[in-house]
């Protein structure tokens, strides 16, 4: 049995997408899938899920079935970087964390968790992935949300230092992650499908102004990966399970908002038309200008799948999911 928590979720369901088309594995989802209207559900429906937990029974559940539960796979967490409440994203991100990995550590089970690449901060002190507790202590989140998952890194480096560890334990730090079954995430959904009723409707999309002098207009820098390629390192773990680590999970090349925006576009068959609307003051001072992905660990590790080039990335996306009746995988 893989108990994956956030199931329903974005990264989630994709998770669960691809383990349940292997017959090998019980995969239980647990989320919450809130109302009707909002279609979480629909992420999960084409997928033979053996349960379905809520949260608020998931250490009930994880006992009840102990004996059979190989890995836990935790997705699930408040992953809005302005989520104004900080004890909530405590209670959630950190808290929770902690007591599943002191669950797995004591009953044997395997646990993958999601950090996250909020944990760098501005990026001053650069984007590699190194987990010992001196580098860790060096990195300076923007937000609650970055705070939250730096500090569960932490615990849990601390813990294996001391021998108190799942007997398998993994933290990814993902990057820019877009794809299919991001619809209910509002404004958090990747810059593809936030645009692509515009983009379809062949109007014109906006993007930020850069408030930065060394950025131009749209030219802001992030490391933008494929939900599918974030799948296939997961499973990589799943199937080695002498990998232990806090890894990095991108790309390991940046682009820019426009080029995200041009092959949307593109994807769609037409002309890019790209406007540029001033950023909020709000999150100017908290504003990441660069990120990229140092893979360099998890390939060290045995990692060989290739990352799928940006713009293969978005028309898959695009022809795939977002311009059919049904989008969800």
């Amino acid at each position: 049995m893989i108990v994956v928590t956030g199931g329903a979720g974005f990264i989630g369901s994709n998770i669960v997408a691809r383990l349940t088309a292997e017959t090998a594995y019980d995969v239980v989802a647990c989320d919450r899938l809130e109302t009707a209207d909002l279609a979480k559900w629909k992420n999960l429906a084409k997928h033979p899920i053996a349960d379905f937990w809520s949260p608020e029974d998931l250490f009930e559940q994880l006992e009840r079935h102990a004996d059979r539960i190989e890995t836990v796979i935790h997705m699930g967490a408040i992953s809005s970087t302005t989520e104004p409440d900080a004890d909530l994203i405590l209670r959630n991100n950190f808290t929770l964390s902690r007591d599943l990995w002191d669950w797995c550590a004591i009953r044997d089970a395997r646990l993958i968790y999601a950090s996250s690449a909020a944990t760098y901060g501005d990026g001053e002190t650069g984007f590699d992935d190194d987990d010992d507790a001196e580098s860790l202590s060096q990195l300076r989140p923007l937000n609650a949300y970055g705070y939250s998952k730096k500090l569960f890194d932490q615990y849990a480096v601390r813990q294996a230092d001391r021998g108190q560890a799942p007997r398998q334990w993994a933290g990814l730090k993902f990057f820019n992650v877009y794809g299919p079954n991001e619809g209910h995430k509002g404004g958090m959904k990747s810059v593809v499908a936030q645009i692509w009723p515009k983009v379809a409707a062949g109007e014109t999309v906006s993007l930020f102004r850069s408030h930065n002098p060394n950025y131009p207009d749209g030219g802001q820098l992030r490391d933008f990966v494929y939900v599918d390629d974030v799948v296939d390192i997961v499973e990589f773990l799943l199937q080695s399970p002498e990998v232990s680590g806090v890894f990095n999970v991108g790309s390991g090349q940046a682009r820019s908002f426009a080029d995200l925006a041009t092959a949307t576009f593109a994807a769609a068959g037409k002309a890019p038309s790209i406007q540029y609307v001033d950023m909020p003051e709000a999150i100017r001072d908290r504003y990441q200008y660069f990120t990229q992905a140092r893979m360099d660990r998890i390939r060290a590790a045995g990692f060989q799948g290739q990352s799928t080039p940006l713009e293969e990335g978005v028309r898959r996306y695009v022809q795939d999911f977002l311009a059919t009746d049904d989008p969800f995988r």
